[in-house]
């Protein structure tokens, strides 16, 4: 169990914590440039020395051709928009006619006018170290300005926190929303004869043994204007036009509710099935009414079950990606989807990670939360 916990759990969080800071592209591909720099400062409103204008331009002619020059291309944008452009125009002329050393300054203004800039060169000094906080910062809609002050981001760049309130929002959402369907089932199913409980089980279950995928798409079928429901309503005559109950939040709850019910049911079942019946029946006797002797004595011994269930939903309903990029619009995405973006669309670990991470911190915030409430034994089921 420590081999499997190590390689399946803390090796991959230290694998993700390690990308959310690693900034190695900088120093790869500008090694002269960065040691010119290492003295220099933009405090002064003086530009780098002519040998640092030399050792730029040393440094991407030698690395014309290679993949080190589109990774920092890439990096430089992260810090300023536009950058990538700045750095391949500039590669692309070097590779035509690479200017001495003496003339070197002169050359790249003359080329890029943008050389000429403390910003520009601001941002090569800012992300020329090993380790980086721009990722994580980045992530709280948070960035470094030209004199090192952690500062907001610009309005138009300030939304990771925003679509973390959304994904909390709605991972409480449908953890509230289970659980307040999941009790009652779970009790229906603890005082039912044998074939009820059988059929209920089979209910509960038979998600487990369905693919997400299939799921999903089988309730984008169901929840379309033309799908099922629609046809009910409108066949009863409750309503006089299709209702739009998919590609929005009505749809989204619907699904993850349907799919991560299981979840709350089976802990629950498992608090309930523990409480001897004979609790109630004394409680009963000693003239307590059943909604008091449900209050004080059922509710409190299930309450382990609830928030083992509820916790357990919450992590799984916050991680989530597939469901909400299939039945929801592009205001119900989640966290999920940006790590998944930035994993497999652009390639840019560090913001996958620093945003994975920021996700990690809340649910293990909320962990922690409910841990100190009731215990972590009595989360675990341990008596």
């Amino acid at each position: 169990m420590l081999l499997y916990g190590t390689v399946f759990f803390l090796l991959p969080l230290a694998m993700m914590v390690f990308r959310a800071i690693d900034n190695p592209e900088v120093r790869d591909a500008l090694p002269r440039t960065v040691t010119t720099l290492q003295d220099w400062s933009s405090e002064g409103g003086l530009l780098p020395s002519d040998e640092a204008y030399a050792a730029l331009s040393a440094d991407l002619a030698e690395g014309q051709g290679t993949r080190v020059v589109g990774e920092l291309a890439r990096r430089m944008n992260y810090e300023i928009g536009g950058y990538r452009t700045l750095v391949m125009k500039t590669s692309r002329a070097l590779s035509e006619q690479a200017p001495p050393a003496a003339t070197a300054k002169a050359w790249l203004i003359d080329t890029d006018e943008r050389w000429g800039e403390l910003t520009y060169w601001s941002a090569i000094k800012r992300a020329s170290t090993p380790l980086t906080s721009h990722y994580l910062l980045a992530a709280l809609d948070l960035r470094q300005d030209d004199s090192g002050d952690i500062v907001r981001a610009e309005p138009d760049q300030r939304i990771y926190l925003d679509i973390l309130r959304r994904t909390l929002v709605i991972a409480s959402g449908v953890t509230l929303t289970c659980l307040l369907l999941g009790y009652p089932l779970a009790a229906l199913l603890v005082k039912a004869s044998r074939p009820v409980a059988y059929v209920i089980t089979l209910a509960i279950m038979l998600p487990f043994w369905t693919s997400l995928l299939a799921r999903t798409t089988a309730w984008i079928v169901v929840l379309q204007e033309n799908g099922l429901v629609n046809g009910l309503l409108l066949a009863a005559g409750l309503v006089d036009e299709p209702l739009t109950l998919i590609f929005n939040s009505t749809g989204l709850y619907i699904v993850m509710v349907h799919i991560l019910l299981p979840f709350t049911v089976l802990p629950i079942y498992n608090s309930l099935k523990a409480i001897p019946p004979h609790l109630m029946r004394a409680s009963s006797s000693l003239g307590a009414h059943p909604l008091r002797g449900f209050f004080a004595v059922y509710l409190p011994l299930s309450l382990p079950g609830v928030a083992a269930g509820g916790l357990l939903t919450f992590i799984v309903a916050a991680g989530y990606y597939i469901t909400p990029s299939l039945v929801g619009s592009a205001r119900e995405q989640m966290l999920g989807y940006f790590v998944a973006f930035y994993a497999n669309n652009t390639v840019n670990w560090g913001m996958a990670s620093a945003l994975g991470l920021v996700l990690l911190s809340c649910i293990m915030s909320v962990y922690l939360i409910a841990a100190s409430t009731l215990g972590v034994k009595q989360l675990a089921g341990i008596k």
